[in-house]
């Protein structure tokens, strides 16, 4: 499989070549996105053979003019001759803008085609996938590899094909014409060979080191100018050294650079001289034969100028091989991603009921993030660390990462130095159980509340729940049905979760709440938006609903979004819900209006809380306590004290406190030291969830 075997099952290599070899297998799969456009490609390959035939006329008109027309004085001849040097290459014109329409558009549709299949089964993936793949190995197969293997249909096979038609018939013709000269003239190819392959593996150490410095480079403006990297560059003052950095990876791109253009620039300075070489050559021999044998002038002018288009088709064939194979590549990276297991997908026979009551179940349950703990019956999807290939021109290509790097036992991994390029995925290896044989119930309209230290397992139950990830062992149920028996849309529609990070759209808020409910109401927004006491603050900014939120929702508070995001839940109006509290680094006023909209969201749906605030808890019609992924201890909140057990202790050190700070608040109606935004400092709470 390719998710796991890695893109050698496609491509193979040759220690004595410089470039990979295609296997039938990936041709034959590149061919069906070709298919839906045959025709275009039909009609496409008819005008390159139109333009091939077209461009052999010109010489023979020259040599009809000099030949016919000047020595008989021929006007008529002379007329024809002219209108034809215009119309030749007016006609080659047109057919050409009609086959860059069509190579366009087979091209943008491969494109399309693959970035909508990419995008669609990127969707498809676990949350699991996505923790254990970077960003930039995402965006660069929906990105750079699409585009590569669109250049493999516009301009690399498009290429090779326009060059060896053109070839042959130029061939033909001056077979036809002298075949002495036309051996001759082939006889000068190694003089654009050698040079080729010679001057090649220059520019691909050149063009390695090169982009070792652009991946350094960008790594920098990645971790540099976002949002929460530029924050802290100022924070600390560190402006002049990251520009300074940024200088230094700048200039190593710069010099490499301009030796691959001095370079680049001798190489195709031999090549002219190469073909000047064959051209005096065809020349010199050629008036040897109009002065000997009677080859005629007009002859030798014609096959002359046949020489210099026979040159540039050999010197782009001599290379077509490399390039073809390098465009392939972006085909097959493109097609480890299609090729990627669904680690949780619908069943054939899985429901959407249109009623969910809300009564959970979890059964001796048992949860791992590791890979090697998942159920056999499932395969994880990770997408392996590929050997790239870089094109410089019209040159050979090279790989650009190395293998895998190992620790002196010959482990590899997060121990082990890394060299490779910085997009390719780490997947955490640490064995550890997030949740061992973790069973309870909670019925209808009941809330349940989750407590325990952090890395206990309360952040994975609420994502157990949803769907996010497949319990390893055990069974979830909902309403009496197990989750793996229920769509995945219709768990999606019937469960609301807010989460400890809020993340927010960069667009309106008035996007960002239509996210739950796609055909809300302007009324219906408002309302959910009261409900979450966020409705007043939206008023009074200049565009109201309207306003951009920023990256991440950064233009708004933390209080701010977290109530923006309680909005969008009670708009979406789930049966249950699953809520991380995040308000224990928040003032006391955002606090209160939070834990206010939580009260009014929770009332009369199932609700599973990871509970920081001794007023959630004390209202919780169970509390679930959890230390290193078991349960070890459940009840009410006076049963649990009776108990004098992990809850006893935490109600001692984390809510007892936050009760008494509560009753002394409400003594001296104080809020504590506030910002200009009337929010207090806030600070990561020691005890949050890890």
């Amino acid at each position: 499989m390719v998710g796991h075997g890695g893109w050698h099952s496609y491509i193979r290599y040759d220690e004595n070549q410089d470039h990979p070899a295609i296997s039938r297998a990936l041709l034959r799969r590149v061919a069906g996105y070709a298919r839906p456009y045959l025709g275009r490609i039909a009609l496409m390959l008819g005008t390159i053979i139109a333009i091939s035939l077209l461009t052999l006329v010109p010489p023979l008109l020259y040599r009809n003019l000099i030949d016919y027309a000047l020595p008989n004085r021929d006007y008529g001849r002379l007329n024809l001759l002219a209108l034809g040097m215009i119309g030749i290459p007016l006609l080659n014109g047109l057919i050409g803008v009609l086959q860059r329409f069509l190579s366009a558009s087979v091209g943008e549709g491969v494109i399309f085609d693959l970035r909508l299949a990419l995008f669609t089964r990127l969707q498809s993936m676990s949350l699991r996938f996505f923790t254990n793949t970077k960003t930039g190995e995402l965006m660069s197969r929906l990105n750079n590899d699409v585009v590569g293997a669109q250049q493999a249909v516009t301009s690399t096979l498009l290429s090779i094909v326009s060059n060896g038609m053109s070839l042959v018939f130029t061939l033909a013709i001056m077979l036809s014409m002298e075949w002495r000269l036309t051996l001759l003239a082939v006889a000068i190819l190694p003089l654009f060979v050698l040079p080729s392959r010679r001057v090649g593996r220059v520019l691909r150490r050149l063009t390695r080191q090169q982009l070792i410095y652009n991946a350094q480079m960008n790594a920098l403006m990645n971790e540099t100018l976002n949002v929460s990297g530029a924050l802290l560059v100022k924070l600390f003052g560190r402006a002049p050294h990251e520009t300074e950095r940024f200088a230094s990876r700048a200039a190593d791109v710069r010099d490499t650079g301009i030796q691959q253009a001095i370079i680049g620039r001798w190489f195709f300075l031999g090549l002219s001289l190469a073909g000047a070489i064959g051209t005096a050559v065809v020349f010199w021999l050629g008036g040897i034969l109009v002065l000997r044998e009677g080859l005629t002038i007009g002859t030798l002018v014609a096959f002359g100028t046949y020489v210099t288009q026979l040159y540039g088709p050999l010197s782009s064939l001599t290379n077509s091989r490399v390039e073809f194979a390098t465009s392939m590549v972006s085909f097959e990276r493109v097609f480890e991603v299609l090729d990627l297991p669904v680690e949780i997908a619908d069943r054939p026979e899985a429901i959407a009921p249109r009623r969910i009551s809300g009564h959970v179940v979890f059964d001796d349950v048992s949860f791992s993030y590791r890979e090697g703990d998942v159920a056999p019956d499932r395969e994880l999807a990770s997408l392996t660390e590929v050997e790239r290939w870089q094109r410089h021109g019209s040159d050979m290509d090279m790989p650009l990462s190395q293998p895998r790097p190992t620790d002196g036992n010959g482990r590899s991994g997060p121990d082990a130095e890394t060299v490779v390029d910085e997009t390719v995925c780490a997947i955490p290896t640490a064995p550890r159980w997030a949740l061992r044989h973790v069973s309870f119930e909670v019925q209808p309209g009941q809330l349940l509340a989750l407590v325990g230290p952090s890395g206990a397992g309360k952040t994975t139950i609420t994502y157990l729940l949803p769907r996010l990830y497949e319990p390893t062992t055990g069974h979830i149920r909902i309403d009496e049905h197990d989750l793996r028996d229920l769509r995945l849309s219709s768990l999606s529609d019937h469960i609301g979760m807010v989460t400890q990070e809020t993340y927010l759209f960069h667009d309106t808020i008035r996007a960002n709440l239509l996210y739950a409910k796609a055909n809300a109401t302007q009324e219906e927004i408002e309302s959910a938006c009261r409900a979450a006491h966020i409705h007043d603050f939206i008023l009074s900014m200049p565009q109201g609903y309207e306003t951009v939120v920023g990256e991440r929702g950064y233009r708004l508070s933390g209080g701010e979004k977290q109530r923006v995001a309680i909005a969008r839940v009670i708009l979406k109006n789930p049966s249950i819900l699953v809520l991380d509290e995040a308000t224990s680094s928040l003032d006391s006023e955002s606090e209160a209006l939070i834990q206010s909209a939580l009260e009014k969201v929770m009332r009369g749906r199932t609700s599973l809380v990871i509970a920081h605030r001794l007023s959630t808890i004390l209202a919780a019609d169970l509390i679930l306590v959890l230390e290193n992924g078991y349960l070890v201890e459940s009840g009410r909140h006076e049963e649990l004290l009776a108990k004098n057990g992990l809850y006893a202790r935490l109600y001692q050190t984390q809510f007892r406190p936050d009760r008494d700070r509560e009753v002394e608040e409400k003594a001296t109606g104080g809020k504590g030291e506030e910002d200009e935004s009337g929010e207090a400092p806030s600070f990561p709470s020691p005890t949050g969830e890890g």
